[in-house]
């Protein structure tokens, strides 16, 4: 196996005289040797890699330097001591400002994390009950209900009947899960309707939005 500055090259099976070669970028060989990840890259397009045809130039104090070619915006970018960022690649044309792109990069990562560590992630909690339920169960599956509606989550109730069952049951079953969304109205509210599917009478309750 021989190494040179940016090939790896190796036979395949080891026959010596079939022409066929493996080829490694170093790159590549410390990721799978040396357990090293891969540096994400970032897509902004950055002084001379803006190739649009025109670009809608910005100075750094907003200053509209207006319509021109990249290769134009770039030489401008130069002249003021700046880099050239291209802010929104998908406008007509694209717009490109001039900013200090180190500090800008810097900016973005931060308010990325900070986006981040406020979003609120919802999840959809289940309880399943029975048509005919015991006081005690009943209680214990409505506190933890609430306990999920605190918490921001949506909750699916629902009901599971027997393979032979009656009409009354049914109706008895969608009285337990009003009783349910009742004993839950401090901290959710129903979505939509109470719903009969098959041997399944359920109700999304989603978070008070106050």
């Amino acid at each position: 196996m021989l190494f040179g500055k940016t090939f790896v090259s190796m036979n395949v099976c080891g026959y010596p005289n079939n022409g066929i070669h493996f080829f490694i970028t170093l790159e590549v060989f410390n990721i799978l040797y040396n357990n090293e990840k891969p540096v994400k890259r970032d897509n902004t397009f950055v002084n001379e890699n803006v190739r649009f045809r025109e670009v809608r130039l910005i100075g750094q104090d907003g200053q509209q330097f207006g319509v021109m070619s990249s290769r134009e915006a770039y030489r401008v970018a130069q002249d003021e001591g700046f880099d050239l960022v291209c802010v929104a690649p998908q406008a007509k044309p694209p717009v490109c400002k001039l900013l200090d792109y180190s500090k800008y990069r810097y900016e973005q990562q931060r308010k990325a994390k900070e986006a981040k560590k406020h979003q609120k992630t919802v999840e959809l909690k289940e309880i399943r009950m029975t048509a005919v339920i015991e006081k005690h169960d009943f209680e214990t599956k409505l506190r933890n209900g609430n306990k999920f509606l605190s918490k921001g989550n949506k909750l699916k109730v629902s009901i599971r009947l027997p393979y032979r069952y009656v009409p009354t049951l049914i109706e008895q079953g969608k009285t337990v899960l009003q009783q349910f969304a009742e004993g839950c109205s401090e901290f959710g509210e129903i979505e939509g309707k109470i719903t009969h599917e098959g041997r399944y009478i359920s109700m999304t309750l989603g978070p008070n939005k106050n």
